[in-house]
């Protein structure tokens, strides 16, 4: 009779241990469930942003170009606004923030092959437009680089210690900003600096 009250027992005993190991499996597959979705949203967010980053390069490349081209061509013509392309002479305001509206005037919007509608603004770090060299005006301006082939000395130039050094013209800065509006209400604003000889 001892036996038998005994196996009665153990039974009544493994059901409520079975009931907690149950428990705790269904709260750790919700857990697991739920750092799943996370996860998958992470990364959905980031592949968004990444895509977002990539086309806001549009309209860097397309500002380097006209700068570039307008550069070459008449390099005199960026002493002025030229609001059909996006540039803007000047940066009175330094302290003005890709997220002001006020640094955005003079802009240019495009559109890209996917819908996506981009806005971009050059920037000549001056404080007034004009000569860079006018005594009114203030330049954000480089000593240019005489590195050439991987040596210290220009093609041309001479080692000699008494050989006589010229000053080679500044180089000026431009700032090349965009900016994209994303459908999902996220936004990405890239900027890139070009330097220029004057």
């Amino acid at each position: 009779m001892k036996s038998r009250f005994i196996l009665r027992r153990q039974r009544g005993v493994a059901l409520p241990v079975m009931l907690i190991m149950m428990l705790v499996m269904l709260v750790t597959s919700i857990y697991l469930l739920r750092s799943s979705n996370s996860t998958t949203l992470a990364a959905s967010n980031l592949a968004y942003d990444a895509t977002l980053s990539r086309a806001v390069d549009l309209g860097l490349h397309t500002g380097f170009q006209w700068l570039r081209e307008t550069a070459i061509a008449n390099r005199s013509d960026l002493d002025t606004d030229h609001a059909d392309n996006g540039y803007v002479a000047s940066l009175e305001d330094v302290a003005l923030s890709p997220r002001d509206s006020a640094f955005w005037a003079g802009s240019v919007e495009l559109e890209d092959a996917d819908g996506n509608k981009i806005k971009y603004v050059i920037h000549r770090l001056c404080q007034t437009s004009g000569a860079f060299n006018d005594s009114e005006n203030a330049c954000v301006q480089t000593a240019a680089n005489t590195v050439k082939l991987g040596t210290t000395v220009a093609i041309g130039e001479s080692l000699a210690s008494d050989a006589p050094a010229y000053a080679s013209s500044p180089q000026l800065h431009y700032v090349i900003t965009a900016r994209l509006d994303g459908a999902r209400g996220g936004n990405v604003i890239n900027q890139m600096v070009v330097l220029i000889g004057a």
